[in-house]
C-alpha cells in the first residue's frame, strides 16, 4: 500500500468504563497512532449516543492536541446544521492557533442524532440542512487571510487567516457533488454506509472543479479495521461492532459491547447488518492488508481512515501495530 492511513476515534464508552475513561484511551490512541506513522485522527460529533463521548468534539481535539506534538487531528466530522458557521470558524480557528498546521476540520449535513436531539439544539433542521452548501462557504470566508473575505464583514477572532483545511464528509451523493462542486476533499462514511461508494466516489472525481483549496480531487474512504495475532482472534473482537450494528438497527443502542463467541443475529436484520459491514477489514496483518489492497482497487483512494471500535483497548492498540507493520503507507501526500 502507498497511501496514508488514519484513524477515526469516536470516543467509545465501553461496558464497564466511563467517558472520563474514554478520553484518557482517546489520548493514548493519538499517542500510539502519532508514533506509528498514522496521518491524522478524526473525532466525530454525535450526540444522545451513550457509547459516543465525542460530542463536544472540538474541545475533545484540544484536549488531544495538548498530549500530542505531531500528528494532524480534526473533526470526522463537525454537524454543521447544529452551528453558526462562525462559531465553528472561532473555535477551529482557537484550535489551529494552539496547534499550527496540525488541524482539519470535516463537515457533515446530518444532525447528529435523532428528532429528540434537533428539538434540544433548538434547531429547524430542514432549514439548517437546505442551507448547508451555503453555510460550508461562508464558514470558509471567515477563516480565509484579511483582506479576502467576500461573504461577510464579520471577522472571525481567533480564525481569520488560519485557513484550516475543510473536507466535507458524506455517506449519499449530496456530499460528493458538493465537495466537487467547491473543490474540497471528500471523505465517505463507507464504515457504516457503503451503500453509494462506488457511484459517490465516480460522482465526485468526474465533477470535481479545481479551487485554491485542492488542485486534483482528494478521497478518503472510511472502514473498519479490526486486527489480531489470528483470525480467529481478531473475529472475536469484531464482534463487538456487529453488537453495536445490531442495537443500531433494531433500535437497542448502549454502551459498547463487550465481544462474544456467540452471536445472535435475528434473520430479519442480517441482510441489512451485512451491508453495513462491507466495508470492513478482519483478520491478521496479511488479511487486512489483503483486504484493503481490494479496496484500493475497487475505489482507488487517496487515503484510508480506520474505525477500530474495539472494546479491548489494548486489542484496539496491537491492531494499529499490526496494520502498520503489515504494510508500509506513504505520509508524504
Amino acid at each position: 500500500m502507498t497511501i496514508p492511513y488514519s484513524i477515526l476515534d469516536l470516543a467509545h464508552v465501553v461496558e464497564g468504563s466511563t467517558a472520563a475513561e474514554s478520553f484518557a484511551k482517546c489520548v493514548e490512541t493519538a499517542q500510539r497512532a502519532e508514533r506509528l506513522g498514522f496521518k491524522r485522527v478524526w473525532y466525530a460529533e454525535h450526540h444522545n449516543i451513550a457509547s459516543v463521548a465525542s460530542s463536544a468534539t472540538s474541545v475533545l481535539i484540544a484536549h488531544i492536541g495538548a498530549h500530542t506534538k505531531t500528528i494532524r487531528l480534526g473533526a470526522g466530522g463537525i454537524m454543521l446544521p447544529n452551528h453558526s458557521p462562525l462559531t465553528i470558524a472561532e473555535q477551529f480557528g482557537t484550535l489551529a492557533t494552539l496547534h499550527p498546521g496540525r488541524i482539519d476540520l470535516g463537515l457533515g449535513r446530518a444532525p447528529g442524532g435523532d428528532r429528540g436531539v434537533i428539538r434540544a439544539l433548538r434547531k429547524d433542521y430542514e432549514k439548517a440542512g437546505n442551507r448547508f452548501p451555503a453555510d460550508v462557504e461562508e464558514l470558509i470566508d471567515y477563516m480565509a487571510p484579511a483582506g479576502e473575505h467576500k461573504l461577510t464583514d464579520v471577522t472571525a477572532i481567533p480564525g481569520e487567516g488560519t485557513q484550516v483545511p475543510v473536507y466535507i464528509l458524506g455517506s449519499s451523493l449530496f456530499g460528493a457533488q458538493l465537495a466537487a462542486k467547491l473543490g474540497l476533499p471528500y471523505a465517505f462514511a463507507s464504515h457504516f454506509a457503503p451503500q453509494y461508494l462506488l457511484q459517490a466516489a465516480e460522482i465526485y472525481r468526474r465533477e470535481f472543479k479545481p479551487s485554491k483549496h485542492l488542485e486534483e480531487p482528494y478521497f478518503i474512504m472510511a472502514c473498519n479495521v479490526f486486527a489480531a495475532e489470528t483470525e480467529d482472534e481478531a473475529r472475536f473482537h469484531f464482534s463487538t461492532l456487529i453488537q453495536a450494528f445490531i442495537g443500531i438497527i433494531s433500535g437497542r443502542r448502549g454502551l459498547t459491547p463487550k465481544p462474544t463467541e456467540t452471536l445472535d443475529i435475528p434473520a430479519a436484520i442480517k441482510p441489512h447488518l451485512e451491508a453495513m459491514l462491507q466495508c470492513s477489514a478482519v483478520g491478521t496483518g496479511e488479511q487486512v492488508a489483503e483486504t484493503l489492497a481490494h479496496f484500493q482497487e475497487l475505489t482507488a483512494p487517496d487515503e484510508f481512515i480506520m474505525s477500530m471500535p474495539f472494546h479491548d483497548h489494548g486489542a484496539r492498540l496491537r491492531s494499529m501495530e499490526i496494520v502498520m507493520g503489515s504494510t508500509t503507507p506513504s505520509q508524504d501526500l
